[in-house]
């Protein structure tokens, strides 16, 4: 699936001015609307929809920047948007930032891999430096979308089976465990999953041999996450792990190992 295709030109609005957060998520449903994509949709189905995916954590992941999305049972195809708001807009993101660069996703239901696919190749393109400005420079519809494409794959689905790296990361705190997930999730991987696992003492202290070496409680938690992630993204992939962990050096209870794949084809259900 290409970028280029689920952009829709007429769903890109510059320099809207937005009240609150409330009214950023009316004018997203106003503007989605305006896509013969969802012609048979109702603009209050889709807020809606926005509503409650914001109910589980806010979508404004920081920089100014805001990714709005939901999923509609009715759609068959994505349709994404892009509205700048060059006076930014309290959105209750996660750094505390106004927005002023929203670029909105509404997806069909039955299309989770794609989505999220969509959602790591729209933040990997703001993550380019300059990008989120030249952007937000845009005074027309035309040129945003230009902007955009800039700095963005031509192609989420393509895929070089030899310039991959294999993540394992090891955590024994469930906090830690969410957040690490959640920024995997917003990075672009080829596949991404997590194992149940078990500190060594855990065993060691069932063994008679071993029986009475550790007096204190062990951790119950640990967890193993696989990530395979381009090498192109190995440092923006750990930068991002060390701005939840803070310095990997400094920690205890984390453990982030890094593996050249030599081989890697294949893809795994998201």
């Amino acid at each position: 699936m290409k970028l280029v295709n689920v952009l829709r030109k007429e769903c890109i609005a510059a320099n809207v001015k937005i009240a609150d957060k409330a009214s950023a998520l009316l004018e997203v449903a106003r503007v989605a609307k305006k896509s013969s994509v969802l012609k048979n949709v109702e603009e209050q189905e889709i807020l809606e929809k926005l509503q409650e995916r914001e109910t589980l954590g806010s979508t404004g992941f920081g920089g100014g920047i805001a990714i709005p999305h939901c999923r509609l049972k009715s759609v068959t195809d994505f349709v994404i948007g892009i509205i700048t708001v060059d006076e930014g807009v309290e959105y209750d993101a996660l750094d505390g930032e106004l927005v002023k660069l929203m670029v909105f996703i509404i997806a069909p239901d039955t299309e989770s891999d794609k989505h999220v696919r969509l959602l790591s190749a729209i933040s990997q393109a703001l993550l380019v430096p300059g990008a989120v400005k030249e952007i937000l420079a845009g005074k027309a519809s035309e040129a945003i979308f230009e902007s955009f494409m800039r700095f963005s794959r031509a192609d989420i689905d393509a895929a070089d089976r030899t310039s991959k790296n294999m993540f394992r990361i090891f955590v024994q705190d469930d906090e830690v465990f969410h957040k690490i997930v959640e920024v995997l999730t917003m990075t672009e991987y080829s596949s991404l999953v997590v194992m149940d696992a078990e500190n060594i003492q855990a065993y060691l202290a069932k063994m008679p041999l071993f029986a009475g070496i550790w007096s204190d409680k062990h951790k119950d938690f640990c967890k193993l996450i696989l990530a395979v992630v381009e090498k192109k993204l190995t440092n923006e992939t750990l930068r991002r792990i060390e701005g939840v962990t803070g310095n990997l050096d400094e920690c205890s209870g984390i453990m982030v190992t890094v593996q050249e794949l030599v081989y890697c084809a294949g893809s795994l259900e998201k």
